[in-house]
């Protein structure tokens, strides 16, 4: 297939910082596969003190990426990459991301698209007129609405808010970190998350009470926000951040993790997460909750499995076959190689451009810094 160069500017929540977010390992893994396409791309992040704090990749070594201070430096700085881009992509939970989006809307002049990392949560907000990145009339006017929930709710976006070109583009994974490190298993089953109340009742379910029944098994549970209350079994291992450079190692010494999905993506379904295909990459067999869309990323029983209870959990770790157990890692493994790195993910959004922009329309400048 031939794929024309694009310039592409991406106004994202971060890139720099993956501290309490999943946004910035799914536009690392979406950049690179650009990259690695030709296409030339500029990701625009608001230098904001939490992340600032907390930068575990300040350069990122693939596209350009740019800090800005405010709005106004934003507009200042920015405005000619803007307006000459191919692409401008405001994506969900951007600072004063309304104010973004109208501007891009007002200023570029090839294809305008907003990328929702948060779908479903996004729609809730926007019923209680709650969100603080987008509004139904911001929404109508994107000419691309990129959305990491696919499914019915594709078709809701049409029918509720107007959206003519929804379209999904699920998170995706750079297999050149994430791959199999061979480390000896330290624990049967964990758990990588930032924690989440409507997350809560299914860790229980799925990793503390299997623990509390099963003393001699190991476990961990790692991520920041955790209440200081929480009690935590003798057996679970707590730790408050694994960087992104040591996710790989810490699925390689997992015999299963966990994959649990929040309420609101239960709901909608088809919200497959980056953590989903990331533990996959390193070929660590992966329990999840069951939620719909599920076997269009993964097949169940044979790429991943999925538990109801602690029954379920304890039932996979004690009694599955090592054989088994390694042969569930490697097939979920191929299926992301094949179907959910970030290369993937650059094709598809190149292919949503055609279809706003004729194929062959003459490129515009190429993004630069100010």
């Amino acid at each position: 297939m031939t794929r024309d160069r694009l310039r592409i500017v991406i106004l994202g929540l971060s890139i720099t910082s993956s501290w309490g977010n999943g946004h910035a390992t799914t536009y690392r893994a979406l950049v690179k596969g650009l990259a690695r396409r030709g296409h030339d791309v500029l990701f625009l992040e608001r230098d904001v003190p939490w992340y600032a704090s907390q930068r575990d990749l300040d350069r990122p070594p693939y596209g350009h990426t740019v800090l800005y201070d405010s709005l106004e430096d934003l507009e200042r700085r920015h405005e000619g990459n803007v307006r000459d881009a191919d692409l401008v992509i405001v994506g969900s939970y951007v600072p004063d991301g309304i104010a973004v989006g109208e501007w891009v809307l007002r200023v570029a002049r090839g294809t305008r698209a907003f990328y929702d990392i948060d779908t479903p949560v996004t729609l809730a907000l926007l019923e209680r007129g709650a969100s603080e990145y987008l509004t139904p009339a911001l929404a109508r006017r994107y000419d691309l609405y990129l959305s990491f929930t696919g499914g019915p709710t594709l078709d809701r976006l049409a029918r509720e808010h107007g959206v003519e070109r929804a379209r999904p583009l699920y998170c995706s994974v750079d297999p050149e970190l994430y791959r199999p490190t061979r480390e000896e298993p330290r624990w049967d089953l964990g758990y990588l998350g930032t924690y989440a109340e409507d997350r809560h009742a299914g860790l229980c379910r799925l990793l503390l009470d299997p623990a509390k029944q099963w003393t001699q098994g190991r476990f961990i549970v790692a991520g920041p926000q955790y209440p200081e209350t929480m009690a935590w079994p003798p057996n679970v291992e707590r730790t408050h951040h694994v960087a992104p450079c040591d996710h790989a190692r810490f699925y390689g010494r997992q015999r299963f993790t966990l994959n649990l999905t929040r309420a609101p993506m239960i709901e909608a379904g088809y919200s497959p997460s980056v953590r989903l295909f990331e533990a996959a990459a390193c070929g660590t067999p992966i329990v999840s909750d069951r939620w719909a869309g599920l076997e269009e990323v993964l097949t169940p029983g044979r790429e991943i499995l999925i538990a109801e209870g602690s029954g379920d959990v304890l039932g996979m770790l004690r009694e599955l076959p090592e054989a088994r157990r390694r042969e569930i890692g490697e097939a979920a493994r191929d299926r992301v190689l094949r179907s959910h790195t970030g290369e993937h993910r650059a094709d598809q959004l190149a292919g949503y451009v055609r279809e706003v922009v004729p194929r062959g329309s003459s490129p515009a400048a190429s993004p630069s810094a100010s």
